[in-house]
């Protein structure tokens, strides 16, 4: 069997303020092989987010640690970690997160260009066109439907074909049949690409598609069936 593309180590996350110590995530102990599909499935307030930033090297662990694709990723100075970010991981959050001043084709194009792709307008255009929006390239944010906006973001994540594609509710902002069209999508388009898969989600259909569920119960793991 390969590496694990993920492993989150023995990871707990606490935060202290002036009414103590409150723990958000406990001992989360868990590791994703490469191509599968995982949903993160809890409560509001569960932990599922955070546990999905520490994923990503966006927050910091109080114990444990995450390796990426084997790389301890808080080994890694900022820099360090954002660049590994750049190269290895894809992004969709529920709120899009689309840069309002630039245009669907200039937010595709974006991450490309960080990377420094000489050839990011022309696959910006085919990812875009790939996610049925060939003819919106020139169009801003504001312009488009959230379900638009959503394809813009699931186009942005993919066109860096990163090893691991990392999603938060990404059907929260949307009715329940464009979330349908919009997951229909994200799921097909990972197949394609066998791109490894980390998808948070309260919604439990959505997290039936997936290989594999990780439950998520105020704060805790909770112990896998089978």
């Amino acid at each position: 069997m390969s590496d694990p593309i993920i492993a989150v180590e023995h990871v707990t996350r606490a935060v202290t303020d002036s009414t103590g110590t409150l723990t958000i995530l406990h001992d989360i102990d868990f590791q994703l092989p490469r191509r599968q599909s995982t949903a993160i499935v809890g409560a509001s307030g569960s932990g599922k987010s955070t546990l999905l930033a520490l994923i990503a090297g966006l927050d910091h662990p109080t114990s444990g640690t995450v390796r990426l694709d084997g790389e301890d990723i808080f080994a890694l100075d900022e820099d360090a970690r954002a660049g590994l970010r750049a190269r290895k991981l894809g992004f969709v959050f529920q709120s899009f997160q689309l840069l309002g001043h630039l245009t669907a084709l200039e937010n595709v194009m974006l991450p490309l260009e960080l990377l420094g792709r000489r050839d990011a307008r022309a696959r910006a255009a085919d990812m875009l066109q790939r996610v049925g929006l060939g003819a919106r390239l020139g169009h801003h944010p504001r312009t488009l439907s959230g379900g638009e906006q959503q394809r813009v973001a699931l186009a942005r994540a993919f066109v860096v074909e990163p090893a691991v594609l990392l999603a938060d509710e990404p059907t929260g902002s949307l009715d329940h049949a464009t979330g349908e069209t919009v997951m229909a999508l994200m799921f097909e388009m990972n197949r394609e690409s066998g791109t490894t898969l980390v998808l948070v989600t309260h919604d439990r259909s959505i997290a039936a598609r997936c290989d594999r569920q990780l439950h998520i119960e105020a704060g805790r793991l909770l112990p896998q069936a089978g």
